[in-house]
């Protein structure tokens, strides 16, 4: 059953037909801007139909909110993933400052972790199978530094690749590759960019000597894309610094068809290597066109609550979850922006059904 610490929520998925695991699962809410109460209201019904309790601790992380008292927010919301150590996160409009940037930097989150893959029912423009799993170093490369002009016709900017993060999203990686008994690629342009670059491909070359039963390959970015294109069957688990894990990801997205059911996850780690705290979130934004209307997609919070689920040890949960929303799409039970005629309550109802 699902306890909700303040924010209203709509039910009915029907009762569990499972008898609850008797230790809760709690989890931090951060609730956003626009179709955020939407997607939380189609999380809270789907766990409603889990056979496990699940507790959440809302936090107020809307524009309206952070705009009165950002710090009161902010502060909020960190003591709530500090208490529980996972959180799920809905969209936030990105006004004076960017949430996602202020809750990356006050949590550590050094690692991205984006899981691609095809979904049947989904129209694409691509034939290949995907099924990829991209491990974004979180910091670093050009995007920490805006540059600065130089007179009327030069620009600069520093790119930073450093040891500790690129370490552990190598480390993540190959534990992620091990549990999918699958390689590792390891990506950048360590021929141009020889000093930065080098230094990320000598890190995860290191990572690699600890796994000697997962194979590793470094490739350059620019051959990975176009060969991603070609045959994606090939790339299961790829590292890469900052903005060419961007990069990739949104072209994964464009491959199976749609950048509104990707969900993603976030991860600060302990001195041991060990995952500290997790944020699971949607890739979408918030939507403000369609929001209260109650037509939006949540396949993507539904896909970030399975990461989460799996994430905690509850595996099968996780899994059962995650097909049961490709499922449901690819019987044509989906929403407008899939082609489907579904609203948003009854898709979550459709999920529900095939739990």
């Amino acid at each position: 059953m699902v306890r909700d610490s303040g924010w209203n929520s709509k039910a009915g998925c029907g009762d569990t037909p499972f008898m609850a695991d008797p230790a809760p699962l709690r989890v931090a809410e951060f609730h956003g801007d626009g179709i955020s109460a939407e997607l939380s209201a189609a999380v809270h019904s789907v766990a409603e139909k889990l056979p496990i309790q699940v507790e959440f601790h809302a936090v107020d992380l809307t524009l309206e909110n952070r705009e009165s008292a950002p710090q009161k927010a902010y502060d909020t919301a960190m003591a709530a993933i500090e208490e529980h150590r996972i959180a799920l996160k809905y969209p936030t409009v990105t006004a004076q400052e960017s949430p996602n940037k202020v809750l990356r930097e006050r949590c550590g989150f050094s690692v991205i972790h984006r899981p691609v893959a095809t979904l049947a029912g989904v129209p694409t423009r691509h034939s290949g199978k995907v099924d990829m799993h991209i491990i974004r170093v979180a910091v670093g490369g050009t995007y920490e530094d805006a540059g600065r002009r130089i007179g009327d016709d030069v620009a600069v900017s520093i790119r930073v690749i450093e040891r500790k993060p690129s370490q552990e999203a190598a480390l993540f990686a190959f534990r992620l590759a091990e549990r999918l008994d699958c390689g590792v690629v390891s990506t950048s342009k360590y021929t141009i960019q020889r000093a930065t670059d080098g230094l990320f491909e000598e890190i995860a070359s290191g990572v690699a000597s600890r796994f000697p039963g997962t194979p590793h390959r470094s490739e350059l970015f620019d051959a990975l894309l176009y060969k991603a294109v070609l045959a994606p069957e090939d790339y299961r688990v790829v590292v890469l610094p900052n903005e060419y894990g961007d990069f990739l990801s949104d072209m994964a997205c464009g491959m199976v068809g749609s950048l509104g059911v990707g969900a993603s996850a976030s991860y600060s780690f302990d001195e041991a290597g060990e995952v500290r705290l997790a944020m699971f979130d949607p890739a979408g934004g918030t939507a403000p066109d369609i929001a209260g209307q109650g037509v939006c997609n949540p396949s993507a919070a539904l896909l970030a609550f399975s990461m989460l689920l799996t994430h905690t040890g509850h595996t099968e949960l996780g899994s059962r979850l995650d097909a049961a929303v490709r499922g449901a799409i690819a019987d044509g039970q989906s929403t407008r922006d899939l082609g489907g005629e579904l609203g948003t309550e009854a898709f979550t109802q459709a999920v529900c059904d095939r739990l």
